[in-house]
């Protein structure tokens, strides 16, 4: 939807902390990361009219920006039942 923030941290705040401790020890992490905010960027200036794009390449980049989120979570959710397990 128009004016939703879709950056990682207000999509996900329940891994604030572990979200910037793996952009710093996990280079893969770090790579998704990078290219999820990247694609968001773009998706909000189309959706702004900053940028002109169609609406076909605009589902595309949405359907992208929601595969590395899936990738994110999963690599969150990995991290977190690791933790606990040293715990």
């Amino acid at each position: 939807m128009l004016g939703e923030k879709h950056d990682l941290i207000h999509e996900l705040p329940e891994f604030h902390e572990l979200i910037h401790e793996l952009k710093v020890s996990d280079p893969e992490f770090r790579r998704l990361y990078d290219e999820y905010h990247e694609v968001e960027h773009e998706v909000r200036r189309i959706e702004e009219n900053v940028e002109i794009a169609s609406d076909e390449y605009l589902e595309e980049r949405k359907k992208l920006r929601l595969k590395l989120k899936d990738e994110l979570f999963q690599m969150l959710e990995q991290a977190r039942e690791a933790r606990g397990a040293q715990a």
